[in-house]
């Protein structure tokens, strides 16, 4: 009996990967193309009398409500010149990133057809890292400045929970991140569900958009995090419902559980070896959970509402 449901796993493991596989050789297919300025760089080596030429050329980069003579104080202010020394040590060439960009962005042509790649900019921001990647409708602008690496001496007095992500390896989740909040539908519930949801729906996009990069990369965590909310996922879980927590509408759960913090909140000793966003863990593994036993399409699940997606997970971590 053993040996036949042992047979049955292996065939059917078998069969999903060479799915799975057929699939990554119909998006390596996929043609894309796009450009990659890099305006950080070009703006470096601007000065007072080609500024104007820079102007002309990307007038979207200069907000008309600025004087020329902002500019021209930036081009010589020895803050900007650093950043932009920095910037060149770390990022000489961006060509490897250009790769996985174009490894990204087919994989979002894969699955949302209308998709068109942007023109890509990187830039400096003077550590703006609320903003490390913005996203319009023609142009992906990447704060360059905000990937130098966590020790890096530009971010001393920033928490440490934020300035572990600064780091070249978060480039390409950061922009994965930004496209599948384009797609996925901002939830109309209050509740602390539905918000998990909205979450495991974007890390589920991640799944799609960047399957090669390791989880922890997708939400953030270090491995250890990692390992910590998926050795505890069951004791999470069972916290979440004895608390009676999942239909609660209280907004203080967003930032115990769902934003960046140092540690999530369950109020216990245990506080402190947690990492944050285990509630975004919690929505990931639920969505996951329902792709498994639904036979839907992406879309549908983007569409689907939290309660549907929570009843029909049938969600059962392991202890």
């Amino acid at each position: 009996m053993y040996k036949k449901i042992f047979f049955l796993l292996a065939v059917c493991t078998l069969l999903s990967c060479n799915d799975e596989a057929k699939i990554e050789k119909e998006i390596a297919a996929i043609p894309v193309d796009f450009q990659v300025v890099r305006f950080d760089e070009k703006f470096a080596e601007t000065t007072p009398k080609n500024l104007p030429q820079l102007k002309q050329e990307y007038p979207f980069m200069f907000p008309s409500q600025f004087p020329d003579s902002l500019w021209v104080e930036k081009l010589s202010d020895t803050i900007q010149q650093e950043l932009d020394t920095e910037v060149q040590k770390a990022f000489p060439s961006f060509e490897n990133k250009k790769l996985a960009l174009h490894k990204l962005f087919q994989h979002i042509k894969y699955y949302f057809p209308d998709f068109e790649a942007p023109k890509v900019f990187t830039v400096t921001s003077e550590v703006d890292y609320k903003n490390k990647v913005i996203l319009s409708e023609d142009y992906l602008f990447i704060s360059l400045d905000t990937y130098l690496g966590k020790e890096h001496r530009f971010y001393i007095g920033i928490q440490e929970f934020l300035k572990k992500n600064f780091r070249k390896e978060q480039i390409i989740p950061d922009v994965a991140n930004a496209y599948a909040e384009k797609y996925v539908p901002r939830h109309k519930s209050r509740t602390f569900l539905s918000r998990m949801i909205y979450y495991g729906k974007l890390l589920f996009l991640k799944d799609k958009f960047i399957p090669d990069v390791a989880d922890a990369e997708k939400i953030g965590y270090t491995q250890k995090e990692l390992d910590w909310a998926t050795g505890n996922e069951a004791q999470i879980w069972r916290y979440f419902v004895e608390n009676e927590v999942l239909f609660d509408t209280d907004t203080k759960l967003n930032s115990r559980f769902l934003y960046p913090g140092p540690f999530s909140k369950f109020r216990l000793d245990l506080d402190a070896e947690s990492p944050a966003k285990l509630g975004q863990f919690i929505g990931w593994q639920l969505v996951r959970n329902y792709m498994e036993k639904e036979e839907v399409s992406l879309q549908e699940l983007l569409q689907a509402d939290a309660e549907k997606i929570f009843n029909n997970a049938n969600y059962k971590p392991k202890k």
